[in-house]
């Protein structure tokens, strides 16, 4: 019975903590209008604004809103997205940030009426990928897993058969912010939603292979 009874208790103190997590997290740029209810986070994105570096169009902006916590070692990281898309280029997701030069943000890029799977890798300056859905789903899964030096990025439509398309570089062994974020840079601005935040340390691969050997 004691047993029982700890294990319920364990249980509601795990669903406490997990429910606190969104509101431990901190802004950079916080947007005008948002609010965080039943572990969702609603924003109203800032028109104006986006994240790129120098190539291609010349220009560097880092004024969008993201909504992170600090996370070392490995882990993987994923969100449902749910967006009500207006304006060229209006987009949301994940970013995984070390500074305003070196970060990672993908997720769902609206481009020509077309729905993207859109990545930007930004060292020093910003790379552009996108993987175009033939329709635009209601919603979407978006992952990231940090494996060492390196970030695996999939979707999913369904949270379960996930595809991966991006493999990319990132400093390993250093502490990134992680989080979710929104950018309206050819627009005035949208409702997004992110629901299901969640980040789940992996453990190092290094060290398990020096365990494995000694």
């Amino acid at each position: 019975m004691k047993k029982i009874l700890w294990t319920v208790v364990s249980l509601i103190s795990m669903q406490t903590v997990s429910a606190q997590t969104l509101e431990k997290m901190q802004w950079f740029n916080e947007p005008a209008k948002w609010e965080i209810k039943d572990k969702t986070l609603t924003m109203f994105v800032t028109p104006q604004t986006d994240y790129w570096r120098i190539s291609h169009y010349g220009f560097t902006v880092d004024d969008a809103p993201f909504y992170y916590g600090n996370y070392g070692g490995e882990f993987e990281v994923k969100v449902k997205l749910t967006g009500n898309y207006k304006a060229r280029f209006d987009q949301m997701g994940l970013m995984i940030r070390t500074d305003q030069e070196n970060y990672i943000k993908t997720g769902v890029e609206f481009v020509d009426g077309k729905f993207n799977v859109s990545t930007v890798v930004t060292h020093k300056v910003s790379d552009w990928s996108v993987t175009t859905l033939e329709k635009v789903p209601p919603f979407i899964w978006i992952k990231a897993v940090r494996k060492l030096d390196a970030v695996e990025i999939f979707y999913s439509l369904d949270d379960v058969n996930y595809v991966m398309t991006r493999n990319c570089p990132l400093q390993d062994n250093h502490p990134v912010m992680v989080g979710m974020m929104a950018a309206s840079p050819d627009g005035q601005g949208f409702e997004a939603k992110f629901d299901n935040f969640t980040v789940k340390h992996l453990p190092d691969e290094r060290r398990l292979q020096w365990l494995k050997s000694h």
